[in-house]
């Protein structure tokens, strides 16, 4: 996808795995009605629909549920820029840190930010934007429930972090992704009535969970090209056995390798609009 529209609702378009559970439900009640002993074939096809949707509520880079992207465009590629994207923040020790190392080798990023931790952390979220870079969309609490919500817990999730980061930030997030990647076949509707577009990753470092800074940019730089999302964590980041945050140990190493590849990291708005910052 090489353009993208923002800043206000579009018409949602269900996802094709939607339309055909929407058909296989419909069918389904047309068959009891005329054969009623077929009731077990019925319950069967259904449970096998909705494992389907299960499973693919847990891959994050799918597009079963609603658009979903992966990677840059392909006129961001062709400019050999990346996109270093930070989730769970901010965090009053890690960000101001990561902010100045972005600094140090002129990149550019953005920052998912959690809704309640932008109200707890105004200034920081500020000085994201003063510096340049973008404050996205990652729920108001980030509670690892978030893919178990009805239409209404949604909702409430995606607008109440878009509403409070527009007002901290003063922009309107663009773009949004899931607590850990996981949603369900009702936060695409969501999301696109926010005017947001849903992102997911290249690849990521696993950096909350990975205390071995060396295993986590193998990870990120592993067929590292141009176009590529990079997920790492400002919140919420593991510790080096020595206590540093993790991300902190990885960024300045894979700043310098993607300088060394000739590759320019801009946050995601610019890698669309062609702005270059």
């Amino acid at each position: 996808m090489n353009s993208i529209e923002h800043g206000t609702a579009r018409p949602w378009q269900p996802a094709p795995a939607v339309l055909v559970t929407a058909v296989l439900h419909a069918a389904g009640l047309v068959l009891l009605v005329a054969h009623p002993s077929l009731w077990a074939w019925v319950l069967g096809g259904l449970a096998a629909n909705h494992g389907v949707l299960a499973a693919a509520s847990l891959w994050p880079r799918g597009r079963l549920l609603g658009p979903n992207l992966v990677r840059l465009p392909d006129a961001a590629a062709a400019r050999a820029e990346v996109s270093l994207n930070f989730d769970d923040g901010p965090d009053p020790e890690v960000t101001p840190r990561v902010l100045d190392l972005l600094d140090r080798y002129r990149a550019r990023a953005s920052f998912f930010c959690i809704g309640a931790i932008a109200e707890a952390h105004p200034e920081i979220v500020r000085e994201i934007v003063r510096r340049g870079h973008s404050v996205e969309n990652h729920s108001y609490h980030h509670r690892h429930t978030f893919a178990l919500h009805g239409l209404g817990g949604l909702r409430r999730q995606v607008q109440g972090a878009q509403s409070a980061i527009a007002r901290i930030a003063g922009q309107t997030p663009r773009f949004f992704r899931a607590p850990a990647g996981f949603r369900n076949p009702l936060l695409d509707p969501v999301v696109t009535r926010c005017g947001l577009q849903y992102v997911s990753w290249t690849r990521r470092g696993f950096d909350t969970v990975r205390r071995d800074p060396d295993a986590v940019l193998r990870r990120l730089t592993r067929n590292l090209r141009a176009g590529d999302i990079l997920l790492l964590h400002d919140g919420a980041s593991a510790r080096t056995i020595g206590g540093e945050p993790v991300v902190l140990a990885v960024l300045p190493r894979l700043l310098a390798r993607l300088e060394h590849e000739g590759l320019r990291s801009v946050s995601l708005p610019a890698a669309w609009d062609g702005s270059g910052r």
